[in-house]
């Protein structure tokens, strides 16, 4: 031991002998359910301030001078055997901490903070720290310290009998527990656009085993270089993990000054708040206020941890679906909002898989041939915002994945033995283009869509973008469009126009109303919403068709408190009753609607097709049921001509009969002749 390690040792020795004697007797009690001291900064900077400022300038030799301290103590578990415990150092000041992006050359070999959120986990590896080798010939034993940083094993070269060749022994070698992780830096730390970067970082001992893809963490630890594998002159770098504090995720992670809670306030009293806050949504884009409104009540949310008295969370995330025409800004708008949201990500559904989106186990280069568990884009904007561009585009096994996300907001991975659950808290914003090229508002929607109807219901809203020719609209919206480009052309702003809330201060405005404001329902509230959800079931028994669901009102509640939160109201008033009312009859008049008939069917959405639709082709299998029983063959014609004397169309006729052949439940031994399935 060096001069100077004897130095910090005997300071390390006096601060626990003064400061942590009951922690150390605590930890020889409990070991080896815990296996380290932890040590917090500010206690060793208030009494061991040289060490203090040391261990951040050289780490190795301050945490081996305190882990050889620990030994000098000569502890013994409860079992009376002799431990060595770790040191971990906590709490480090905020000054500590380095951005993953700002990890350069400067903070080699330097100790530091780094807060970030797991994107990648291997499995956990033995790895050789002390090797000992026995000679094949005369026996001989060698004991060898293995290099960390080379990741190759350091043998002898030659034993004393000449013998090259040599057997590890490895019962009485020493092995740890390893397991390397990727953090990537906060998205809400990252400006509009810029790309997250990433840091491996080493774990060692009881720190493994302890980390999910999409944990956010908080990690101590020395910044090191890993030597390269064909000794070139480019290092990578990497994280040697001391410590690992996990994070709460929250989106509103944003500090605020008290100048900007005081305008925040100020903000909420505006009798014009909603009409600004929609206003300010994508203000290059002209219309869509509906939409925008939308947004914005799913960037404040509705209010979290509620439970229902049989255990179950009520999620307060909503997820909204675009579909309608190319061309008409979808794009636009959700790139906007993921700019917008203190923690958004934006993907193309074109170009993301199930494991892209979700979570999976995937082996690949991160783990060195071995399994990695992987996070998706919903587990990294968890407690945030995910937008999800050309949701038409993506695999049915792909979107099948998200079907728990979206409703329990978890994932659930089983795969080689690798169990694991992820939290998936996020609001999903998702675009989807009609597969015919343009929206018909004649036909359903789960026909024009590649989009499941059990995907389709968990949506809490769903909005048609349609391109529509009305030469007024379009003048606005071309004049709009250019005098944005001329605008941006001269290096304006944008827009100059009044009741425009800056982005940075509305993202800072959705941050507070998301983490200060835990909205009840109120009576009148209540009493409001509970007579419109009755009052359209009342409706559908009249017109024999189901308006509403459940499953719709919880939206409404949902919306109802996100009004609530942008207003800053602790209550959910009658007001927010009325916004979420409006934007309900909104969604439901644009996709809800049965085309036959003109009336609210919510099994257009939640069953792809409509009520009406469901009994005429129960009616026309009935009556080729019946007329297989009267005749041996029963032909086009004669189906036509008694379903016609129940009020049904030729038209419709036909189109039932081809969907009955096409989900095999009749078939036709020869052309024009139907027969039901059962008598083939």
């Amino acid at each position: 031991m060096g001069e100077s390690n004897s130095h910090y040792v005997a300071k390390f020795e006096q601060f626990f002998n003064s400061y942590y004697k009951q922690k150390i007797e605590r930890l020889a009690e409990v070991y080896p359910e815990q296996q380290s001291l932890l040590i917090d900064y500010p206690t060793l900077e208030r009494y061991e301030p040289e060490v203090a400022d040391e261990l951040r300038e050289k780490p190795y030799v301050i945490l081996e001078s305190a882990e050889e301290a620990l030994k000098s103590l000569g502890l013994v578990n409860s079992a009376g055997v002799e431990i060595t415990p770790r040191t971990r150092i906590v709490n480090m000041p905020q000054d500590a901490n380095v951005p993953v992006k700002h990890i350069t050359s400067h903070v080699i070999n330097k100790f530091i903070g780094v807060e970030g959120v797991a994107t990648k986990v291997t499995d956990v590896k033995p790895r050789l720290i002390t090797a000992v080798f026995q000679c094949t010939r005369c026996d001989r034993i060698y004991t060898l310290h293995q290099n960390e940083q080379t990741g190759r094993l350091n043998e002898p070269k030659t034993c004393t009998c000449e013998n090259k060749t040599f057997n590890l022994l490895e019962d009485h070698s020493t092995f740890i527990d390893t397991q390397k992780i990727e953090v990537q830096e906060p998205l809400e730390q990252l400006r509009g656009g810029e790309q997250a970067k990433m840091l491996t970082c080493w774990l060692e001992a009881d720190l493994t085993n302890k980390i999910t893809p999409g944990d956010k963490l908080l990690l101590t630890g020395t910044v090191r270089l890993q030597n390269p594998k064909f000794k070139g002159s480019i290092y990578e770098k990497y994280l040697d993990t001391n410590s690992v504090t996990k994070l709460e995720r929250e989106f509103e992670e944003i500090e605020l000054t008290k100048e900007e809670q005081e305008k925040i306030i100020e903000l909420s009293k505006d009798p014009d708040l909603y009409k600004k806050i929609v206003a300010s949504i994508a203000p290059s884009i002209y219309g869509h206020s509906e939409i925008k409104e939308a947004i914005a009540l799913q960037l404040f949310g509705g209010t979290p941890g509620k439970i229902t008295p049989d255990g179950m969370k009520i999620r307060p995330d909503m997820h909204l679906l675009l579909i309608g025409d190319p061309g008409v800004a979808k794009s636009r708008l959700l790139q906007y909002v993921t700019q917008l949201a203190p923690k958004g990500i934006y993907v193309s559904g074109k170009s993301s898989s199930a494991a892209g989106l979700t979570a999976s186990a995937e082996k690949d280069d991160f783990g060195e041939g071995g399994w990695v568990l992987k996070a998706g884009a919903l587990v990294l904007s968890a407690g945030g915002q995910c937008s999800i561009d050309e949701f038409d585009k993506m695999g049915e096994e792909d979107r099948s994945s998200m079907h728990e996300a979206m409703e329990t907001q978890q994932i659930h991975v089983a795969k080689a033995g690798i169990v694991a659950t992820f939290k998936a808290n996020t609001a999903i914003l998702a675009a989807a283009n009609p597969k015919y090229g343009r929206f018909d508002p004649y036909g359903l929607p789960a026909e024009q869509f590649n989009i499941t109807p059990t995907i389709l219901s968990r949506f809490d809203l769903i909005f048609t973008v349609r391109d529509v020719l009305d030469s007024n609209r379009d003048r606005e919206l071309a004049e709009k469009i250019l005098t944005t480009h001329q605008k941006a052309a001269m290096h304006q702003q944008e827009l100059d126009l009044q009741g425009i809330i800056d982005t940075d201060f509305l993202r800072r405005y959705i941050g507070y109303a998301r983490k200060e404001i835990r909205p009840i329902l109120g009576d009148k509230a209540k009493k409001k919403m509970l007579e419109f959800y009755v009052n359209l079931r009342k409706l559908g028994e009249k017109q024999n068709s189901i308006p509403i669901t459940a499953r719709q009102l919880e939206g409404v509640i949902r919306l109802a408190e996100a009004s609530a939160k942008g207003r800053l109201s602790k209550t959910v008033d009658v007001e927010d009753a009325d916004r979420a009312i409006k934007l309900t009859n909104y969604y439901m008049k644009e996709v809800g609607v049965d085309p036959d008939t003109g009336q609210l069917d919510v099994d257009i959405v939640f069953l792809g097709t409509s009520k009406s639709r469901v009994d005429r082709t129960k009616n026309i299998l009935r009556i080729i049921k019946k007329l297989s029983q009267e005749f041996d063959e029963v032909k086009t014609e004669m189906i036509i001509e008694e379903a016609k004397t129940e009020g049904l169309k030729e038209e419709d006729i036909e189109n039932v009969l081809s969907e009955l052949r096409k989900n095999g439940e009749v078939y036709m031994p020869r052309h024009g002749v139907y027969k039901p399935a059962e008598q083939r």
